[in-house]
């Protein structure tokens, strides 16, 4: 991690470079490290016990491809103002480009220049800096991108987003926390967050019909059973955190890291940790046997134009393929939300937006002007789902150029076949697999593959969610020249044999795998 330090002059800049402390790989970590305090006008430092393990705005990552930074966007509601400096921002500091991340948080790419503190000062005003360093690279508080207009919701989750993002700000104390740890609030949405791994959600359900909304406590993705009323979710959330900085103070680090809130759960246990966390609250817990419904959640259905809670309203969700958007692509999408709609921009995890209160009388106007913008509002283009991580380009851990190859590959399939379903195309650079966590469609791995006397890159191809974490391998050691070709010949397997509504996961994970194969590789099986 890189602080971003200009010390000149006695102004408190930001620069993306590395600290006098950090020039060194033998550099001692445990020393203060001081970072200037925009909070504070830049006119002190503020000490910090070590650098953050995950970039955020005022902390840089550095990768292959320069500084990398990290905006937190709380729920991923931005406003025009917003959209406008962030617009800026890039445009006089990068390469005019920014990208969507699976957290709905804004990152930007190869910083190359001193930042100004006015221009820091000037985010912090506009609600997009934290207001505190120490906790500015905590993970985004994710949220469901159609909170408080979805007709299915059974709890508007904007004001938990916006309280607990203000306990965050005012307790800084809890950077002494992972970077990773991460907090979620569903409200029953249909574009529901509920299957994202967070280390916490609180999931609004319903008891009996019509009445109030309670909210069902995961840890790590598992029902605790515990139900919290919404007046109390923010005093339980503090106590939550407040258990596991107990915890951090006597766990000793992983590999130099700070535990994560899985370890706690396999250290002490859900029981244990609950009922630490219960002698914090002026409140016994509650629970409920009742299990939370189970909602088929339909894959980028938030895609296209839906109607929204208030009559006469829809949103529009648009594709952003890679999450990649252009300054101008941003400042033009804001200037629609301006002139048609609620004047606000919803990021989503899954790496798009949505315009929201959008007059369902200028709704084909707004299409037009998206489809202007180069960009469309389709979930059945190739691109639309498509995912990958930053790359060799960026990463040195990546053996490949997923985001080239990705883009490359869906352009190729274009020209030679037509979808009438999402289908999720992931690319990953390594088996880190950081862009998506979990296998749903179409899974391509980098891989160096071994060629007479050279090395070449390629990618193992997984197609459906069993066998492995990518699923099952479909096609092992293909060259990037080659891997649109084999994907078209699975896609148009899935296309004549599916069932009508059967998504290519599901196909894939129904199939014998000696069937597959046999269809896939016809010539093959008929020479045996």
């Amino acid at each position: 991690m890189i602080p971003f330090l200009n010390l000149k002059a006695g102004k408190f800049g930001v620069i993306p470079a590395l600290c006098r402390n950090c020039e060194s790989q033998n550099a001692d970590f445990r020393i203060l490290l001081y970072i200037p305090c925009v909070a504070r006008g830049g006119d002190s430092l503020l000490s910090l016990s070590e650098l953050p393990a995950c970039p955020g705005l005022f902390c840089g990552s550095r990768a292959r491809d320069g500084i990398l930074s990290r905006m937190r966007i709380p729920g991923g509601i931005l406003t025009v103002p917003q959209c406008r400096s962030i617009a800026n921002l890039v445009d006089r500091y990068s390469t005019g480009c920014l990208q969507i991340t699976n957290r709905a948080n804004l990152q930007i790419r190869e910083l190359h220049s001193e930042i100004a503190a006015e221009v820091w000062q000037d985010l912090q005003e506009l609600g997009l800096a934290s207001r505190r360093v120490e906790v500015d690279s905590i993970r985004n508080i994710m949220a469901s991108p159609t909170a408080g207009i979805d007709r299915q919701q059974l709890l508007d989750t904007r004001p938990l987003v916006a309280a607990w993002d203000n306990y965050l700000q005012t307790h800084p104390e809890l950077s002494e926390l992972s970077a990773k740890f991460s907090i979620g609030f569903d409200g029953g949405e249909s574009v529901s967050i509920r299957d994202f791994r967070n280390d916490i959600l609180l999931a609004a359900t319903e008891v009996k019909p019509k009445s109030s909304p309670i909210c069902r406590l995961f840890l790590n993705g598992t029902n605790t059973g515990i139900t919290v009323k919404v007046s109390q979710c923010i005093s339980v959330l503090a106590a939550l955190a407040n258990a596991y900085l107990e915890y951090t103070k006597y766990r000793p680090r992983i590999e130099g890291k700070k535990p994560r809130l899985r370890q706690l759960l396999g250290d002490w246990g859900v029981e244990n940790y609950l009922k630490r966390v219960e002698k914090q609250l002026p409140f016994a817990w509650q629970k409920s046997s009742i299990e939370l419904p189970n909602r088929a959640i339909e894959l980028y259905g938030h895609l296209g134009i839906h109607p929204q809670q208030k009559s006469g309203f829809s949103y529009l969700g648009i594709a952003v393929p890679l999450g990649r958007l252009e300054s101008q692509q941003l400042r033009n999408l804001a200037k629609l939300a301006q002139n048609w709609a609620s004047s606000t921009l919803r990021l989503t995890p899954w790496q798009n937006l949505l315009i929201s209160d959008i007059p369902n009388t200028q709704l084909f106007e707004v299409k037009q002007q998206v489809a202007d913008l180069g960009l469309h509002s389709s979930a059945t283009h190739l691109d639309s789902c498509l995912v990958a991580c930053a790359g060799s380009s960026g990463c040195a851990s990546a053996m490949t150029d997923t985001q080239s190859h990705a883009l490359a590959m869906v352009k190729d399939l274009a020209q030679k076949l037509t979808i009438d379903r999402p289908i999720n195309i992931h690319f990953s650079g390594c088996e880190k697999s950081c862009a998506q966590h979990s296998p749903i469609d179409l899974t391509l791995v980098g891989i160096q593959i071994k060629q007479q006397n050279q090395t070449i890159a390629g990618y193992d191809i997984y197609a459906g969610t069993t066998d492995s974490p990518f699923g099952r391998k479909i096609f092992p050691g293909v060259r990037v020249a080659e891997i649109a070709s084999f994907t078209n010949k699975l896609l148009q397997i899935y296309q004549r044999w599916r069932s009508p509504h059967e998504s290519l996961g599901e196909f894939v994970d129904r199939s014998a795998i000696d069937q597959l194969q046999q269809l896939l590789n016809p010539k093959k099986q008929n020479h045996k």
